[in-house]
């Protein structure tokens, strides 16, 4: 396994999980990428190289009440500057 930032994983479950509430102008895959790029600027990585340690990391990160609210906090607003200015084909024809 090359080196991974578990980060991705967590930040991917709180879109998937938050996407109705966030309202997203657009939900096609550029912008949720776009939205975890912001979002995954913002977060401190947690690497690692054996994937048997990813399940903890991220059980870390949902148990820490703290961090998963921060964490939920970066990927709202990061929404919120992707869906003020998309970058996707489909606000591209409007």
């Amino acid at each position: 396994m090359p080196v991974y930032n578990v980060m991705e994983e967590v930040v991917h479950g709180v879109l998937q999980q938050y996407e109705k509430e966030l309202h997203l102008t657009c939900n096609c895959d550029r912008c949720k990428d776009d939205i975890m790029a912001i979002a995954l600027n913002e977060i401190k990585p947690r690497y690692i190289v054996n994937s048997k340690l990813s399940p903890y990391i991220r059980a870390e990160h949902v148990a820490d009440r703290q961090g998963a609210t921060n964490i939920l906090s970066t990927v709202v607003k990061a929404a919120r500057i992707v869906s003020a200015n998309p970058r996707c084909d489909n606000a591209k024809k409007e």
